[in-house]
């Protein structure tokens, strides 16, 4: 079992940043595929960027392209999500999420297996 922790969460002005990190306890984390999702309120949790077991595959969801980075270290067994840029647009609370049955990164919710409790993310105007 993996339990994951989300940190970094806070209020920041638009144009600020925020760097999120993601604690992973057990032994599997660097098997593991791992995701970062937002649930904004009255939204569906929807993906912002997901990375692959090795870090070498990164993907983004087109909104967050250019402003937002994913990243892990397997030796920490950490997960982060530099976000720059902010945008009012952007405030939700943050998961992150780690799937036992894939490698690669997947953009689904239904892909994941283990979620954290989330940290909220407020952008002011």
């Amino acid at each position: 079992q993996v339990q994951l922790v989300e940190t970094g969460g806070g209020l920041v002005q638009a144009g600020g940043s925020l760097r999120l990190s993601c604690a992973a306890s057990g032994r599997t984390f660097s098997n593991n595929a791992m995701g970062w999702f937002r649930q904004a309120p009255g939204k569906e949790r929807a993906c912002v960027a997901a990375i692959s077991l090795n870090g070498g595959s990164r993907y983004y969801t087109d909104s967050v392209k250019g402003r937002f980075t994913i990243s892990r270290d397997n030796a920490k067994n950490t997960v982060y999500l530099q976000m720059n840029s902010l945008k009012p647009e952007d405030t939700a609370v943050y998961y992150c999420a780690a799937s036992n049955r894939l490698a690669y990164p997947s953009l689904s919710v239904g892909a994941y297996d283990y979620w954290g409790q989330g940290t909220q993310v407020t952008v002011s105007s």
